[in-house]
């Protein structure tokens, strides 16, 4: 049985996992089989992880229900925390059940990326780099209308703006998935103002990709370097656009570390029991 739910999806998961992979492999100890179980959305994510005895990668969403099953099934003894900044719900369950079945907990969450020292303007004499503290703040006549506005939020979010389409020139820039591409169609994207691509992306094509559609602001998460917020803040500066950057949502998380080293440490010790 899985002696460690890890909760995957981001580039810093599958970093981890492979390097774990190698460690048990070399490992003197007993290692289960297997010994880990990481948790995925989608079947894009689970190509991401090496084939190994000691790892079982779930592809799926977690309702708070599947996530006690998988723990109680499984004999989870501890909960390592890889997911999305954004991804708060799977977080907050992870926490609830560690609480509750007193399992070991550790969250590692991306540094954050402070902005710049310099600010820059964008066009219009505007304030170059805008921090919102949720997107809801967003969906205002004051931050739609009148621009060529780029979403870089995912998918998920899209419907969201389909009241917007009639009043606002708004474009994405989604996964490439059959998921992501009907939930932008429905939202009101038309083909000419999507592009789907997978993380990461070039300065260069990112560049060329603003200029092509005369983008005059961006919408992001702050959700680190894997996530391109440094890349983009530099560019704006450069191109003179206009980047709304909405926060992380704020959560209390009992144990975290920002290091990886120490989340892989964590792993070892948990799978090598």
């Amino acid at each position: 049985m899985a002696r460690l739910w890890l909760i995957g999806g981001t580039q810093e998961s599958r970093k981890l996992v492979q390097r774990l992979v190698s460690r048990l492999a070399q490992s003197s100890h007993t290692v289960p089989s297997p010994a880990c179980l990481v948790t995925v959305t989608t079947t894009a994510a689970r190509a991401l992880y090496p084939q190994s005895p000691h790892l079982q990668v779930q592809i799926g969403q977690l309702t708070a229900g599947l996530a006690l099953d998988l723990v109680i099934q499984s004999d989870v003894r501890a909960i390592l925390d890889l997911s999305h900044p954004f991804a708060i719900a799977i977080s907050q369950r992870a926490i609830t059940i560690a609480q509750r079945y007193q399992n070991s907990y550790l969250r590692y969450e991306r540094t954050t990326v402070a902005a710049p020292s310099t600010r820059w303007r964008a066009r219009r004499a505007r304030a170059g780099l805008v921090c919102l503290p949720q997107l809801q703040d967003l969906l205002t006549e004051a931050y739609l209308e009148r621009d060529h506005t780029l979403l870089t939020l995912g998918y998920r979010q899209l419907s969201l703006f389909a009241p917007w389409q009639s009043r606002a020139t708004l474009f994405a820039r989604i996964l490439p998935s059959p998921m992501a591409l009907k939930t932008a169609l429905q939202a009101g994207f038309t083909p000419d103002r999507l592009m789907a691509l997978r993380p990461p992306i070039s300065a260069e094509l990112e560049t060329a990709l603003w200029r092509q559609w005369q983008i005059t602001q961006i919408v992001t998460k702050a959700s680190g370097t894997p996530g391109g917020q440094d890349q983009k803040q530099a560019l704006a500066a450069t191109e003179g656009v206009r980047l709304l950057q909405i926060m992380r949502p704020k959560i209390t998380y009992p144990n975290q570390t920002d290091d990886l080293d120490t989340a892989l440490q964590f792993a070892v010790r948990y799978c090598s029991h």
